[in-house]
């Protein structure tokens, strides 16, 4: 007995529900891909943990990369060291 190969569905082959489903998710996905590398090109580098090129790269995997690079790429204002100011 031969199994049945599952197989991707064309885009006219979706439900109307459907289509709606996979073009928000298309819209988040690109919204925060487009702002986490906007973040990291304007960002100075020593506000940002680790290089920028490997975040750069991590931000184009799917909704996982933006969201670890806000949530891990960046370094909180708090942690950031403070330059010497010297007495006055």
């Amino acid at each position: 007995m031969r199994k049945k190969r599952w197989r991707s569905k064309r885009w006219d082959e979706l439900s109307p529900g459907k289509k709606v489903l996979a073009m928000a998710l298309t819209s988040v996905q690109v919204s925060l891909a487009v702002s986490a590398w906007t973040d990291l090109a304007l960002r100075p580098a020593r506000e940002i943990n680790g290089r920028k090129g490997v975040w750069a790269a991590i931000i184009g995997i799917n909704f996982v990369g933006p969201l670890l690079y806000f949530r891990r790429g960046r370094r909180r204002p708090w942690r950031l060291p403070r330059p010497f100011a010297g007495r006055r």
